[in-house]
Parts: structure tokens; sequence; C-alpha cells
């Protein structure tokens, strides 16, 4: 199976060719998948080399020329590293964009922390008016960055290498039941729905999967919930407790708890592979289960 990457790099190859609105800014990272699309489209194919702030910069001049800029690098370089830019530049202008990263919060361990972007997503938060996306497998990436190019606000899409084992129908619009149940609600977020699904096998929980997390889903998550008191578990691939705020929100006049599971604060010097890094955070289906079930028999 191709890779969310591999998908994206493929996706909008083609859109290029399709969409003359379209425009696609690089700092080195990919560069390469795309020496083609480069070859086909140089005004509208750029690399600005290893400069991050410029990246945002020049996809942001681009949106008030009437272009439909899509900006792509490591999530670390994209978000964190321009902040300031995509706070001001993209959002204080008032002009919209597509953010898509690729390297999600420990996809390769051996690049270090610098390659690192658990906090993407809460960072984010912080700003207004961000429709986030956070596929589960290639096809829902190739969906998603179609809806993302063909919209017209600030989108920020989530590529990893973490990859459920199939893909899922996604509109960008709520979260989807997997499975219903009356002991608790499960948010599996992207990537995590397959080690969430293994972890609840036996439980009589509802399990929602979000492959889009901004806007929240505060419908979708009260109709889970029922009148209360409810149970509510939230598992991200990034920093944990990013969504607790929207699901205590969501559910502000019901009796509720809430566990928000994902990738812990502190950082881990032994990087490893991605699958030890599942592990030390729990997020692999034996530590969701261990700690699903605690917080479900409280």
């Amino acid at each position: 199976m191709d890779t969310m990457r591999d998908r994206f790099i493929a996706t909008t190859s083609r859109q290029l060719d399709e969409d003359p609105r379209l425009a696609l800014v690089l700092a080195e990272i990919s560069r390469d998948g795309f020496a083609a699309a480069e070859r086909a489209h140089p005004d509208r194919v750029i690399n600005v080399g290893i400069r991050e702030q410029l990246l945002i910069g020049a996809g942001a001049g681009l949106a008030l020329t009437g272009m439909r800029p899509l900006m792509h690098t490591f999530a670390s370089f994209l978000v964190e590293r321009p902040f300031e830019q995509v706070k001001l530049d993209l959002g204080h202008q008032g002009v919209g964009g597509v953010l898509v990263s690729a390297g999600a919060s420990y996809d390769w361990p051996a690049g270090g922390f610098t390659h690192m972007s658990p906090g993407d997503v809460a960072l984010l938060d912080t700003l207004d008016g961000w429709t986030v996306h956070v596929p589960g497998h290639p096809d829902e990436a190739e969906a998603l960055v179609r809806q993302a190019v063909a919209s017209e606000g600030r989108v920020y899409v989530r590529l990893s290498l973490q990859s459920n084992s199939a893909g899922r129908p996604v509109t960008g619009d709520g979260f989807s039941t997997v499975r219903r149940g009356t002991g608790g609600v499960v948010i599996a977020v992207g990537p995590m729905l397959d080690n969430v699904l293994a972890a609840t096998g036996d439980l009589d929980v509802t399990v929602l999967y979000a492959a889009t997390v901004r806007p929240f889903d505060t419908a979708g998550l009260r109709a889970a919930a029922g009148a209360g008191p409810s149970d509510v578990v939230i598992v991200e691939p990034y920093l944990a407790g990013t969504s607790t705020a929207a699901a205590n929100d969501a559910l502000a006049d019901l009796p509720h708890r809430i566990l928000g599971l994902g990738v812990g604060r502190a950082e881990l010097r032994r990087y490893g592979q991605l699958e030890e890094h599942l592990t030390a955070h729990g997020l692999d289906a034996h530590g969701l289960r261990q700690r699903i079930t605690g917080f479900l028999r409280r």
C-alpha cells in the first residue's frame, strides 16, 4: 500500500494539471516527488529552499492574487517554525490556503525532536477559522486533499506513516459511528482507529471515527453521549488532551467525564522506531486497553 504522502504527491500532481488556479509551494521536502509536476508547471510549482517562513509568506502572496496555494513540508517546519507567518500572513490577512504536512508526531524518529510535531494541532487551536483533517488512510488523504483544494478557507491536512488497514468514507464534516454501545464513547482520530477497535473489541462502548477534528463535531458527540451522565475517551495521534476542551464545551450542560489520550509532553530521547513510540505513549492496542478500561470502570 502506498503511504499518505505518496498519495498526496500523486493527487496534487493531477490537480495541478486539472486546476489552473492551484499553486504548490515547497521547501525542499518532497521536491523529488513533484519533479514532473515542476517541469510541467514551472510557474505554479515553487520551491523556496529551506526557508519555511518564506514558504508561508509566498503562499499567502499567491492567495492574495486569487490563486489557491498548497504549502507542504514536515509538520514541525510547516506549523511550528513559521507560526508567526501562519498567524499573520494567512490569518490576519484573511486569505485561504492549504497546509499539508508530513512527519506527524514521530514518523521519523531517527530525525530527532526537530522532526517531531505532537503539538501542531494544539498550536493551530490558538487561531481562528482553521479546518483540520487527520486522515487515517491514503484513500482518505486523497479525498481530503481534494476537498481542501476545492474549498476557500484555511485548511490543515495532517499526513502520517501510521495508517489504518482500510479507508473509510470521509466527507470532511463530522464524526462517523463505527460501533454503538451503552458504556461510554470512544473517539478515535485518524490512524488511531485500528488500535482503538482492537482495544475495545469486547467493550460495550460507542466508537466514533474522526478524520476531521476542526471544526469539532459537537452535535455528533452529543448524539452519541445521550442525556448523560457520559464517559468520553478521545484518542488522538498528537498531544494528549488537545480536544478535551472542545469535548467539554460540547457537553457543558450534561454530566460527563472526559479522558484525553495521545502523545505525552515528555520528550523521549531514545528515538527508536515509530512502533516503540506508540507503545511508549500508550497508544498501541495494549496500552489503550489498560487506560480505557481503567477509566470506564471508575
